[in-house]
């Protein structure tokens, strides 16, 4: 069985928080959260999560994955859906917990991700960005 796949959510009026996220930031910061997505792409069933301090479940299904830089931090909020994982929040950190909204926005991305993958037909735009099936 393939790996998993890290795709970008994407919402209703066709944009991509995270996408958008990483594409303001300076190219090594970017560069170096692009190499933590990535890793993600290496998961599968018999190894599902990065391990800490890579990766760590915030709630529920709800991962955060770790990146630092000098002294920045980065968290990206994703869930898995099959052999997709969302990536539906990005954010620097600048306190000792994850901001309370930031991990509401995730929560919600997930709610509409979900509502348009299940519906019968799907809802256009993909709920999922260009790379997602």
């Amino acid at each position: 069985m393939s790996g998993l796949q890290a795709v970008y959510y994407r919402a209703s009026d066709g944009s991509e928080p995270v996408r958008e996220f990483l594409a303001d930031l300076d190219a090594k910061r970017r560069a170096a959260l692009m190499r933590q997505i990535d890793r993600l792409n290496g998961l599968s069933d018999t190894v599902p999560h990065l391990p800490f301090p890579h990766s760590s479940q915030v709630e529920g299904e709800l991962r955060e994955l770790r990146c630092h830089m000098g002294s920045h931090h980065y968290r990206v909020l994703y869930r898995r859906s099959g052999r997709l994982i969302v990536l539906l929040a990005a954010f620097p950190k600048t306190t000792g917990k994850l901001p309370r909204a930031e991990v509401e926005t995730a929560q919600k991305r997930w709610v509409d991700f979900k509502s348009r993958m299940d519906a019968q037909p799907r809802r256009p735009p993909r709920a999922a960005g260009r790379d997602a099936p």
